[in-house]
């Protein structure tokens, strides 16, 4: 089977596709969120539609995030340090897909039972959903602005053998 050639950022494409989805992805589940607040205090029901919305295309999304994320990660030329953060962004990246998707069906059985209303124990998951968003942020920044995974002047180190 042919391989494909790859770049100086070790890419068979000329950029990362991860984190364009993954930004994609964050933006929806905060959005929702916030759609979903602002409409249990005001009342307005319309709000809690595009919240269900944004969480749906979502859970779609994040699969295709997932996916290019562990494309991405196997062509990285992870270092020992980088390893570690490596690690626990993919097993957080899988369970936030997990629990994406079940929000959304929590979500969907919520619409359907009163468009109108929100339960306050969904906005209080939705929080620790915000949260462990927040945390996978937090790993996927420190993996391109720490250590640099498919930064070209990191990969030629590599290459180079000055880090390992």
């Amino acid at each position: 089977m042919p391989t494909l050639p790859l770049n100086k950022a070790n890419l068979p494409y000329p950029d990362p596709i991860h984190p364009i989805v993954v930004h994609f992805v964050i933006a929806m589940v905060f959005f929702a969120f916030l759609c979903d607040v602002v409409g249990y205090f005001t009342r307005n029901h319309r709000l809690f539609e595009v919240s269900f919305w944004n969480m749906f295309v979502a859970s779609a999304a994040i699969f295709v995030a997932v996916i290019f994320g562990e494309l991405e990660a196997g062509l990285a030329q992870a270092y020992e340090a980088a390893k570690p953060v490596l690690t626990e962004h993919t097993i957080t990246g899988w369970s936030l897909s997990v629990v994406i998707v079940a929000m959304t069906a929590w979500r969907f059985v919520i619409r359907n039972r009163d468009p109108l209303k929100i339960p306050t124990a969904y906005l209080g998951v939705a929080m620790f959903l915000i949260c462990l968003v927040s945390f996978q942020v937090y790993l996927g920044t420190q993996l391109v602005w720490e250590y640099g995974l498919h930064v070209k002047p990191v990969e030629e180190a590599i290459n180079k053998g000055v880090l390992k």
